[in-house]
């Protein structure tokens, strides 16, 4: 692969929802580019951009590949992007250092919730149409363009018609030239057909009034009433199209190759070229993955000067020098060596030590830090078990892996329920994850649902006393103390109120040691209590066998006593909720909500959208994430965030407490 000046390089984010075609275009635009002596297949498993083994198996992308091809002495690197929204994180990270996104739409399928979530995504990204899949049955290309203009804000204009549709289509018409194409490849110029010479004459004019929008002067001689030339129109044109006042709409069939090579033309020809600073060398990391033969990958953009084998650079994120010891240029998982890269083209660092997605590698002189990557927070959360001592002691660093190469995934060790949880953005990553500890680094896990962190606390003010008292001949142990508990505001409050010596101060480090001790196992059901003041105010002691111990032991067996007497009562977490949902379906969030009993605290506007805010019991939002998505058609987002502990009772809690119980006996 030859060195490119940056003028001459292509960034695309090429997305879709998930079966529009996207994959297959790639495949196509690499045969045509003279890459592959012939076409691969999804459904074979041997296209270059889904190469990983998980990806074969289940027929669908889910990594973010790298796939650069050469065409008019042009580089257009092309990111052949995941369409399932549990993967979104990939597209985002793509997104962001991309020069414009290419949304592969269904011919038969039209605009899909994906195409909807990705196109909010990036508002001020330039942005084309491809309309796949013309020759399959249904397909209905102007149909889906005016879904296209009642879907989005934009000003569309097809640039290209197809040829018939279905067994009948064979070519497409360039509206620019206003010449016609048919067949596989770059087709043979033909004559354009009767019956798209009126609709050709109205695009073309469209075309041409984008095209003054993109240049003052422009705009200028086209209301004067002036003719542009065609120099003019094409320089116009890719003015608009860079500033995002303009969405072209292509056609073709990515399976059958035909109209591909003319977007190949197109990308060429009027795609924005990255924007060039000089200077020290700065790059952004937007994707990572552990190769199991290369080692760790960084993907990165050089965003200013020029990365060479040689650049002293430092990871400016995290102020750790790095040492450059390869730099590759990839087209899927083909890697050829290069010395150099541009300002403004895509490639990969191996073997670096501290840097991860997301990351700015700068000149150890010049460590200007780059916007990073605002991926989304994951929300499915399910508990991970090691299966066996083997996987157990392999766990972390797989877990620690998994998190490396994708920051939409989450892992965290939950002290009071003794768990290790796993989130991930739904139930399909979770899996791919679960198949890649196994698979990758040799860890069998088992999944369970997450605990919910309940808590106990007291009701009523209760004196108790805890006595403690053992002979055994020789010397024995006494302890004993009178405790006066009542609910607190904090979590635990410890005072005296000892008159007159009869618990020697000595002892009273011991006594609240050993409450603080017990306050990890409440007499409900075993959780963690809080809520509590402990007040030692009275009590008595033995010369020879008191000692600490008894004394802590003394505070055990008050605190049992003085919890049980005291009015226990059960706490739950409570979330604050927000969820991101298109108005019509704001009625199903909140009565869902309710059934869920959360409290609903009010609703936001945001564009089409409404934010439904509400307080709900964590034990009600594990799996939200999969809830959310079907009752939105995968339309709906939430994040959520801990509020408060409140009291826990009824059926619900009766059932929580009767399960803690079985399971401490069952142990």
């Amino acid at each position: 692969m030859k060195n490119y000046q940056s003028n001459q390089l292509r960034n695309v984010a090429v997305v879709a929802h998930g079966g529009s075609g996207k994959t297959s275009l790639v495949e196509a635009m690499l045969f045509n580019t003279g890459t592959l002596s012939r076409l691969g297949r999804v459904d074979d498993g041997t296209t270059v951009s889904d190469y990983h083994p998980e990806e074969t198996a289940r027929k669908m992308t889910i990594h973010t590949s790298l796939v650069p091809v050469e065409w008019n002495n042009t580089k257009i690197n092309l990111l052949d992007t995941p369409g399932f929204s549990d993967f979104i994180g990939e597209v985002k990270g793509s997104l962001r250092v991309v020069d414009g996104a290419l949304f592969v739409v269904s011919a038969v399928d039209g605009v899909q919730v994906q195409h909807e979530t990705i196109w909010e995504m990036a508002p001020n990204l330039p942005k084309i149409v491809v309309i796949n899949k013309m020759d399959r049955e249904n397909a209905n290309f102007d149909k889906v363009v005016d879904e296209l203009k009642d879907k989005f804000q934009a000003n569309f204009v097809p640039i290209q018609l197809p040829i018939g549709s279905f067994n009948d289509f064979k070519g497409i018409v360039n509206v620019m030239g206003q010449k016609a194409f048919e067949g596989e490849g770059k087709g043979k110029e033909t004559t354009v057909p009767d019956d798209l010479t009126d609709q050709l004459e109205l695009y073309y004019e469209t075309l041409i009034e984008a095209a003054a929008e993109g240049d003052d002067d422009l705009t200028m001689k086209y209301l004067e009433g002036e003719a542009l030339t065609a120099d003019e129109i094409n320089d116009g044109f890719r003015k608009s199209l860079a500033m995002g006042k303009v969405v072209p709409i292509l056609a073709c069939s990515a399976t059958k190759n035909i109209g591909v090579s003319q977007i190949l033309d197109f990308l060429a020809e009027y795609f924005p070229a990255p924007q060039v600073e000089d200077g020290p060398v700065s790059s952004l990391v937007f994707k990572t993955i552990a190769d199991p033969y290369v080692g760790k990958m960084n993907f990165i953009k050089v965003f200013k000067g020029q990365l060479k084998n040689d650049s002293p650079i430092v990871n400016a994120s995290k102020g750790k020098p790095e040492k450059l010891s390869q730099i590759l240029y990839v087209r899927g998982k083909t890697t050829v060596p290069t010395d150099i890269v541009p300002c403004g083209d895509l490639a990969v660092l191996v073997k670096l030590q501290d840097t991860s997605t997301g990351d700015t590698l700068a000149h150890k002189d010049k460590s200007e830090l780059l916007e990073g990557i605002n991926f989304p927070q994951p929300t499915l959360t399910i508990a991970v078990m090691p299966k066996s001592k083997n996987d157990e002691d392999k766990l972390g660093d797989a877990l620690f892996k998994l998190m490396e190469e994708d920051p939409t995934v989450k892992v965290q060790k939950n002290t009071e329920t003794k768990q290790t949880l796993l989130i991930t953005m739904g139930e399909a990553q979770t899996q791919i994850m679960v198949d890649r500890l196994k698979k990758k680094y040799g860890v069998d896990v088992i999944l369970e649902e997450a605990r919910v962190p309940y808590r106990e606390t007291i009701r009523k003010k209760v004196e108790v006393e805890g006595k403690h008292k053992k002979q055994s001949g020789g010397r024995g142990q006494y302890g004993h103390a009178w405790i006066r508990f009542e609910p607190s505001d904090e979590h635990f409050i410890f005072g005296e109120e000892v008159f007159g010596g009869a618990v020697p101060r000595n002892f009273f480090p011991a006594v609240e040691k050993g409450l603080r001790e017990a306050l990890e196992e409440g007499v409900l059901a075993g959780f963690p209590v809080t809520g509590l003041k402990a007040t030692l105010y009275d009590g008595s002691y033995h010369p020879v066998d008191s000692s600490e111990m008894a004394f802590k032991i003394a505070a055990h067996l008050a605190f049992k006593k003085g919890c049980d007497q005291a009015s226990p009562v059960l706490l739950e977490p409570i979330q604050n909720v927000e969820a991101t949902v298109p108005e019509n379906f704001m009625g199903d969030i909140i009565s869902d909500f309710n059934t869920k009993r959360g409290r609903v605290l009010g609703t936001e506007a945001l564009g089409k959208n409404v934010i439904v805010k509400a307080q709900v019991p964590l034990s009600e939002m594990y799996r939200y994430a999969i809830d959310l998505k079907s009752m939105t058609q995968g339309r709906g987002s939430f994040t959520m965030e801990f509020a408060s502990y409140e009291e826990f009772s009824g059926r619900e809690a009766e059932m929580v407490i009767k399960k803690a119980k079985e399971e401490k006996e069952a142990k």
